[in-house]
């Protein structure tokens, strides 16, 4: 039979027991409240910072988008700029060159010093549209900035570029063909709006072409 002095002590050991769990139990609590605080804090400073990021990213979106307006601003201004510039008198324009049609003839050599006196060169027909546009400029015999003086056969534009397949079409038939020999240079026929090589030495007007001042 178990004596009322163990019951005590065993009644007084689980009251220890209780005592200790439930302190344990209290700093168990407080430490959960502590880190659930951090955890709420942490919390509260990711959304700040996310927020924080969500702004910058709207204000580099602005940025950006401000720069592009300036650029493209800036291009405008530009672009009008170059529409201002104008030809001189006398001559005309076409798709943002300026085209004159000499009062006098010369040979190939002298109408291209004339067009480099005037701060152009001989005519360089890049298109069709440039074609028809030069051909309403004369109805006469006139030269052309295109010459196969370097090599013969190879026929290239004064400014250096080679005569494109796409424009071949405006020979006349069986043209060039040389004839004779040291027919380098070219000119557009009277009343027509094709091609013939011809002796650079031979007397024509000529047309010449320039950037809009």
């Amino acid at each position: 039979m178990i004596s009322a002095h163990a019951l005590s002590s065993s009644a007084a050991g689980l009251c220890d027991t209780k005592d200790n769990l439930t302190d344990r139990l209290q700093a168990s609590n407080d430490q959960l409240s502590v880190m659930t605080k951090e955890r709420d804090q942490l919390n509260a400073n990711l959304l700040e910072m996310s927020n924080e990021v969500t702004r910058l990213q709207s204000l580099l979106k602005k940025s950006k988008s401000s720069c592009v307006c300036k650029n493209r601003l800036f291009t405008d201004l530009k672009s009008n700029a170059g529409f201002e510039r104008t030809c001189p008198a006398d001559w005309s324009m076409f798709s943002g060159s300026c085209y004159l049609l000499s009062t006098k003839s010369g040979t190939w050599d002298e109408g291209r010093k004339d067009c480099k006196d005037k701060g152009g060169d001989l005519v360089v027909i890049d298109d069709d549209e440039e074609q028809k546009f030069v051909f309403t400029l004369t109805r006469w015999s006139t030269w052309i900035g295109l010459t196969d003086r370097e090599t013969e056969g190879s026929w290239k534009w004064v400014d250096g570029t080679p005569l494109s397949s796409e424009l071949k079409k405006f020979w006349e038939q069986r043209q060039p063909d040389n004839y004779g020999g040291g027919e380098d240079c070219a000119q557009i026929w009277e009343n027509s709006q094709i091609w013939n090589d011809n002796k650079c030495g031979a007397s024509f007007l000529w047309i010449c072409e320039k950037a809009p001042e």
